[in-house]
């Protein structure tokens, strides 16, 4: 029997050895290709994650503790490793388990969405929900860089370290848009800022501190110093200003050196833990990895799912005459440059095409801005990401010209002067 058919629950990841465990990120990789590749699916998020699920399912006790997932495509082998590897057969079939989490489908399963951005907001409701009823566990949220990029994910952290809420979080960082810091200087510094010494050693200088005579001295002293300290030392600041204690960048595809950030972030204690995690999308199958845009998702087949139907094509071609046409016209996409068909009139009009990354809101709004002062954007996004933006494409692309469309329509839009704004009356 194989490794992977001996896991039926988490908790039975725990008493596998070193060899075990190694031969199980092979197995599942294994088992996830072959499986996908009947099923249609998303495969190459899954495969990056292999190790950090483990990993994840090794340290906390789900679903006692809450493991919040972003969007759902990199959570197939939290799906298999939570009973459901026998059903997979199933996946996105009718009858069958989703491609998403589904918290129907299983007590694992703590959160379900489809769009990118919600886990640390989220994770933030559980932990304060936790407090409130006084319960003690963690809530962990894991959410990719390409996701980090949606507006809702800086909200979550601005306020969660504003709270200064116990939740972890969980970059599974595949360099899709956050650039490492990687080497010997970052490895050092995340073992200096992590181990027990240096953390006494700060204890240690807030004590001399709080002895200096006046109190506003001696605060206005610790600031300084642990601001420049952190100014001097820390390679990656942004969380740290946040609010939160951040840990790494480690290798994702190093299972203990995984499990051990994770420990560390969940016997810390006090307040908001970032974790930094460096993988690669695709990982363990050659073809995914050397193109994982192209193998993001796959058909039933097993082929490569194509660019997108032949209306993308019709629909990029009239964006580049209109382009080559209209010296006012610019294009916008929201991390969908591929399905959009945007991708090919980057490299003729890199001037004039703007990907904003996983931001619908922004994308709409900052058409808005452009359409005031006689540009023409033009706006291209999948209608089901268009969702998290129909506030603003009402309100605000209704009252200039503008030009905007989906994966499947490029069309002027010009609203009456009697438009209905989300949440208000008509103007």
């Amino acid at each position: 029997m194989s490794v992977l058919d001996r896991v039926r629950h988490p908790r039975d990841l725990r008493v596998l050895q070193r060899d075990e465990l190694l031969a199980l990120c092979q197995e599942i990789r294994e088992f996830t290709v072959e499986s996908v590749q009947k099923t249609g699916g998303h495969i190459s998020s899954s495969l990056g994650t292999v190790e950090l699920t483990i990993a994840l399912h090794r340290v906390f006790d789900s679903p006692r503790d809450k493991l919040v997932w972003d969007t759902g495509h990199q959570a197939y082998v939290h799906k298999m490793l939570t009973g459901r590897k026998d059903r997979f057969h199933t996946l996105r079939q009718f009858g069958g388990i989703s491609g998403f989490l589904a918290r129907d489908e299983s007590e694992h399963d703590v959160f379900g969405a489809g769009h990118a951005g919600t886990s640390i907001s989220a994770a933030q409701g559980m932990a304060i929900a936790r407090d409130l009823k006084r319960e003690d566990h963690h809530v962990v949220a894991i959410i990719g860089d390409g996701a980090l990029t949606a507006g809702m994910a800086f909200e979550g952290l601005n306020n969660i370290g504003h709270m200064h809420t116990r939740v972890i979080v969980v970059l599974n960082d595949n360099g899709m848009s956050i650039a490492p810091n990687v080497g010997a200087v970052s490895r050092m510094l995340e073992a200096l800022r992590t181990a027990t010494p240096y953390r006494g050693a700060k204890q240690i200088a807030r004590q001399v501190i709080d002895h200096m005579p006046g109190s506003d001295l001696a605060e206005e002293t610790r600031r300084r110093l642990f601001t420049s300290l952190k100014a001097l030392l820390i390679p990656n600041l942004l969380f740290e200003q946040l609010g939160f204690t951040y840990l790494g960048p480690v290798d994702g595809h190093d299972l203990f050196a995984v499990e051990s950030v994770l420990e560390k972030a969940r016997d810390f204690g006090d307040g908001p833990v970032f974790v930094h995690l460096h993988t690669q999308k695709g990982q363990g199958y050659g073809p995914a990895e050397d193109d994982n845009v192209k193998w993001h998702g796959v058909s039933a087949t097993g082929a490569a799912k194509p660019a997108g139907p032949q209306y993308t094509a019709v629909f990029a071609d009239t964006v580049r005459e209109i382009l080559k046409a209209d010296p006012r016209a610019v294009a916008i996409t929201a991390a969908m440059p591929g399905g959009t068909g945007m991708q090919a009139l980057f490299k003729e009009f890199p001037e004039r095409l703007f990907d904003v990354g996983i931001c619908e809101q922004h994308a709409v709004t900052f058409a808005a801005g452009l359409a005031t002062q006689d540009i023409v954007p033009i706006v291209a996004v999948y209608s089901t990401f268009l969702q998290r933006s129909p506030c603003r494409a009402s309100r605000w692309s209704s009252r200039w010209t503008a030009a905007a469309s989906s994966a499947t329509t490029a069309a002027r839009i010009r609203a009456s002067t009697t438009s209905r704004s989300c949440g208000s009356s008509p103007e």
